[in-house]
């Protein structure tokens, strides 16, 4: 007699406590299809969940045909030892994406978190097994023999490639949380798979046709997998693939020209004119098929086509082509789908998804690419504000103006280096809100990861951005920038930033900045950097004792931050906030007939424990207002400028340009 070990004898009894009882009346896959998310919380649901995760590899994938339901104590102890094994764990007959669509469902109504670990586990592993060229084999880790191919088979990529676009598009995974890194690198595999897709399509007398059930995972070329499924199109597997490109909103010209290739060779390899009949012994299976001459029947499509003609084959065991379903044994005709109708879905489709293709084309093609609207309900030229920037001319002869349309547009901007002469501009600044969420931790890209942080970064130079809510939602968790400039003749007007640490980034040596009429909130340092910026009018709110600036002037420049005619209030219990601290030994930061309410702290500034600092930075304040303005506490080593030094800082001075004295007044 076996004797188990107790670490065993513990696993088995947490198993085979949800044997008692568990007879589904549902099939695997109709568990997996129901939306019914009553029964997901159910003991019975959570009993198959739990084969679910005892059926998971350590590789994190699964094997295929295992129905996870009513397993004997013998099958426990046996799938426990297999769990260990890493051979057999595929994406064949819909193995491991199954699985991780009922982990999904089962955690959204139990929310128990060994669901969601199984889950990314599973999302690992399908990671992990693509290809550098953005196939899949069949097998992860590989196995020998035809098993290494790109597999197109029973729909094993499409299945990959529609949970991977579900993950990052659909909202359908949005419960479990994933994070920015994982979604970015899952994007990242499904362009891949595009792009993979894209280069095995094959090309038949230099046009570009359908797909192979099985392609060379080296070469690309349409493969041999078993006997009887020799190198050929495929009218089955290629029609999944034509759909899954139709579904991109955006599709590139290549993708849209694959598409319309592959139905044209739908359409070109149709057979009408014929069924196929199944015949059953008393038993109910099928004892033969036959192909019937019906004038009325449905479009059919053979499954394995010959890959310079097009000519409908089939084959048996022996590896010989025949062309009659007829002239193959019964085992084989019998066992497999030689025909099918799924390509039909694609000619369905096909042309309500031209007639959009070409409307979002014409569009384009009309874009006054300096004057375009971002609207989130598509009634503007675009949904993003990203992509209008995109659209926009770089380095343009004129300004482009961008209006965007009220809403939430919860997606990371930029305005790059190339994009000059640019004007973003909100229809109101409370309701046009641009909102992300990253953070130091989330970016994790070593000592510099707060610099790739921002909601909104400005890099082209002449930049103008009006009535706007710019925020980064992150919370307290360190380093998290709102909107960050590295631009000059940069004017930011009635604009609300919000943040905690680090909201407001303000760089470039020798750039200058104005920001007029804003709201700017945040923690630490929320106001940081090496530009010279000039902030007029606006209110300047802390939410936690802490510093306001961080100024990192360069040495020689006459001006760095300077404050006129601000509010400096505080959220409620905030009580001990300095005025700033060198972030670089000559920081210059300097308050002009400002109100410092209650919070600001008698001494004023902090020398950020550097000496030096102390005599090569430049604090000043000139006829400041309200109670927290205590000129006679401040550092001693801070200035009170005297009515005439004041009247050095004039926007004009501040402000001052070369190339554009007047940039600053400009209404863009």
């Amino acid at each position: 007699m076996k004797i188990l070990s107790p670490i065993l004898i513990i696993v088995f009894s947490m198993f085979s406590c949800f044997i008692s009882g568990q007879q589904p009346s549902r099939s695997w896959k109709d568990l997996v299809a129901s939306e019914n998310e009553f029964w997901f919380a159910t003991n019975e649901a959570i009993g198959v969940a739990e084969n679910v995760l005892l059926l998971q590899k350590n590789v994190g994938g699964w094997a295929k045909n295992i129905q996870p339901q009513n397993f004997t104590n013998e099958d426990i102890l046996s799938l426990i030892a297999d769990k260990k094994k890493a051979v057999g764990a595929t994406i064949d007959n819909g193995a491991t994406t199954t699985e991780m669509i009922f982990l999904s469902k089962i955690y959204k109504s139990n929310k128990k978190e060994k669901y969601r670990t199984a889950f990314l586990k599973g999302l690992d592993y399908l990671l992990k097994a693509q290809y550098d060229n953005g196939g899949w084999p069949q097998f992860y880790p590989l196995r020998k023999g035809y098993y290494t191919h790109i597999t197109f088979n029973d729909d094993a990529i499409f299945n990959v490639m529609v949970l991977l676009k579900d993950v990052n598009e659909s909202g359908v995974y949005d419960h479990l949380n994933i994070s920015k890194q994982t979604k970015l690198a899952v994007l990242n595999a499904f362009q891949k798979g595009i792009a993979c897709i894209l280069k095995t399509q094959y090309v038949q007398n230099g046009r570009l046709t359908a797909w192979c059930a099985q392609h060379d995972e080296n070469t690309f070329v349409p493969a041999k997998a078993r006997a009887y499924e020799l190198p050929s199109l495929s009218g089955k597997e290629s029609a999944k693939i034509v759909l899954l490109l139709m579904s991109i909103e955006r599709p590139s010209p290549a993708v849209v020209k694959a598409i319309s290739s592959a139905k044209d060779w739908f359409e070109n390899t149709k057979i009408d004119g014929i069924r196929v009949d199944r015949f059953y012994d008393e038993h109910g299976k099928v004892s033969d098929k036959k192909v019937i001459t019906d004038s009325t029947a449905n479009l059919l499509w053979g499954r394995f086509m010959e890959l310079d003609d097009n000519r409908v084959f089939f084959c048996d065991r022996d590896g010989i082509k025949k062309y009659a379903l007829s002239e193959i044994g019964s085992e084989r005709r019998n066992g497999y789908r030689w025909y099918t109708n799924e390509p039909q879905e694609v000619l369905n489709a096909y042309p309500i998804w031209k007639s959009n293709v070409e409307a979002k084309f014409e569009k384009k093609s009309k874009l006054d690419i300096y004057n375009m609207v971002v609207a989130k309900n598509g009634s503007g030229d675009f949904k993003t504000i990203q992509e209008a920037i995109n659209a926009a001319k770089g380095f343009p002869d004129k300004r482009v103006t961008i209006k965007v349309k009220n809403g939430v547009y919860k997606e990371k901007v930029s305005v790059y280096e190339w994009n000059t002469n640019t004007s973003i501009i909100g229809e109101n600044t409370e309701q046009t809100i641009i909102s992300y969420d990253d953070c130091f931790d989330d970016i994790n890209l070593g000592r510099n990861s707060t610099f790739h942080t921002p909601t909104f970064s400005v890099q082209g130079n002449d930049f103008y951005m009006a009535n706007l809510t710019i925020e980064n939602t992150a919370g307290e968790v360190g380093q998290a920038v709102a909107l960050s400039v590295n631009a000059t003749r940069v004017k930011i007007e009635n604009c609300i930033i919000k943040g905690n640490q680090d909201t407001l980034y303000t760089t470039g040596e020798g750039f200058r900045q104005y920001y007029k009429d804003c709201y700017i909130e945040g923690t630490t340092d929320f106001i940081f950097g090496q530009a010279t910026a000039l902030f007029e009018n606006c209110e300047i709110h802390s939410k936690s004792n802490s510093f306001i600036t961080a100024a990192s002037t360069p040495k020689g420049v006459e001006f760095g931050y300077v404050f006129k005619n601000c509010r400096l209030t505080a959220a409620k219990n905030v009580t001990e906030v300095f005025l700033g601290r060198p972030w670089r030994t000559y920081a210059k930061t300097v308050f002009l007939e400002t109100w410092l309410d209650e919070h600001i702290v008698e001494q004023g500034w902090d020398n950020w424990s550097n000496i030096a600092a102390q005599k090569q930075s430049f604090y000043a304040e000139y006829n400041n207002m309200g109670p927290g303005y205590q000129p006679k506490l401040r550092q001693k080593w801070s200035h009170q400028l005297t009515k005439k030094q004041a009247k050095f800082y004039t926007n004009a001075a501040i402000l001052y340009d070369k190339l554009n004295q007047d940039w600053y007044l400009n209404k863009n």
